[in-house]
């Protein structure tokens, strides 16, 4: 399993959906967690990151309705509602509170993957900025559509928070980043102030790309300010082709 592939999160009571659904997105290459519960769904949000929820309305703990409120104010996860409730009220009122789409049970397969896929490839195209998704310097490329990186074509095992921050600063190539933008973008608003963590996964991920910090190629700081991603290409200018 690619440890860079997409994570779906299904939070439903039912172990049969969940099972199902397990099955179906492994044998379409995502990762998956899986949760009974609203509390232990929260839970592998808040730990776990995953890049989509799937979430039941009818949870033991708690309405579905309100896990996603609750999720809402600290995260901007895609959340794709599974009901058997198929009324139009009940659709809206979803979609108002944050879902970003609504598939009723019973459900075909094929549909729910063709809905994942679609709000995956929205959330890349929103963090993008831009129409391309690759970045290739002739060392260092960053396959945004494929979630891969690899350095003079060794493949790169990246952490979920190290791929988020070296994208992140990718999506503004020699452009200062600021560390308070960061921690905002890849770990929420509430953890502005914890500058502690950039600075781990910053260091990781110079590890990992071999940049020495006193002579950076790629990620350069900028002493109390954040950091910059220096983007270039053999050519001399950055590459964002798709």
């Amino acid at each position: 399993m690619n440890p860079n592939a997409p994570c779906v999160l299904v939070i439903d009571d039912e172990a049969q959906i969940r099972r199902f659904l397990d099955i179906a997105l492994r044998a379409e290459g995502y990762r998956v967690l899986r949760a009974a519960t609203a509390g232990e769904g929260l839970g592998l949000v808040a730990t776990q990151t995953p890049d989509l929820v799937i979430l039941d309305l009818g949870l033991p703990d708690r309405e579905g309705h309100e896990v996603l409120a609750e999720l809402r104010q600290w995260s901007a996860v895609p959340v794709l509602m599974l009901s058997v409730r198929d009324s139009e009220a009940e659709k809206v009122r979803a979609l108002d509170n944050g879902a970003n789409d609504y598939v009723t049970k019973p459900f075909g397969v094929q549909e729910v993957m063709a809905r994942l896929r679609a709000l995956l490839r929205d959330r890349v195209l929103a963090a993008s900025g831009e129409p391309s998704h690759r970045y290739d310097d002739g060392r260092l490329v960053i396959d945004q559509a494929r979630r891969e990186v690899s350095l003079d074509g060794e493949a790169l095992s990246l952490t979920r928070k190290e791929y988020a921050v070296l994208v992140t600063l990718l999506r503004h190539p020699d452009r200062v980043v600021s560390q308070q933008q960061l921690l905002r973008e890849v770990w929420g608003a509430s953890h502005v102030q914890d500058t502690h963590y950039l600075r781990i996964v910053v260091g990781r991920l110079r590890q990992k790309l071999r940049d020495d910090p006193a002579t950076p190629r790629w990620l350069k700081t900028e002493p109390g300010v954040g950091y910059r991603f220096l983007a270039k290409v053999a050519g001399g200018s950055p590459d964002q082709r798709g």
